[in-house]
């Protein structure tokens, strides 16, 4: 039996599916380039490797991944990558003051209870939403998120690659949560939960 061979054009044909996977983990244009390069570099240095086990696809996401992995841990590391929005806990100022009175209890409304989140979940224009929220927490704050719920790993292993405590990755996965719910409920839900 021939073992599967693969071409740089092939390699490259995938290259928009990935740049998309990784801005979308990373939610930064230029980090996410940076992985895509680095995992078609690596990915034609080690196709004569590829032995057909699974898909090209699937082969590529899974270089993809520690290739954004590692990203994040520098990221972490170096603080001119973090967002100039986040402050040192790494939230972006004022974000959540809104939502709270000055006791630190919900604020007048508290989170309302969605009409039908499944539904939602099955429609295009949700996601749309849900995206342009995401993309408006501060970095730190949705890579954690991303490395939690996107990409499954657990709370030791965000904390090694980011190089950051439990709790401060427990804080930052709370704060995610939080500034998801109340960006969905002003852009998706507000009007459902009112009725």
């Amino acid at each position: 039996m021939t073992e599967p061979t693969l071409t740089d054009q092939a390699l490259a044909e995938f290259r928009d599916y990935l740049l998309r996977y990784a801005i979308y983990r990373l939610r930064d244009e230029d980090m996410a380039e940076e992985a895509v390069q680095d995992t078609l570099l690596a990915a034609v240095q080690a196709k004569q490797g590829f032995a057909a086990q699974s898909s090209v696809k699937t082969w590529l996401t899974g270089i993809l991944k520690h290739k954004i992995i590692d990203l994040q841990r520098r990221a972490g590391r170096d603080p001119l990558l973090l967002d100039s929005r986040e402050d040192e806990d790494g939230d972006a100022a004022g974000d959540f003051a809104t939502l709270f009175d000055k006791q630190g209890h919900w604020g007048s409304d508290g989170p309302r209870t969605w009409a039908d989140p499944d539904a939602s979940l099955e429609q295009q224009d949700f996601w749309r939403v849900y995206e342009e929220c995401a993309a408006r927490l501060p970095k730190r704050t949705a890579m954690v998120f991303a490395m939690r719920e996107s990409l499954g790993y657990d709370i030791e292993e965000i904390c090694q690659n980011l190089d950051i405590t439990a709790t401060n990755c427990s804080v930052l996965l709370y704060r995610a949560r939080l500034g998801l719910r109340h960006c969905l409920e002003l852009n998706w839900f507000g009007q459902e939960a009112g009725q």
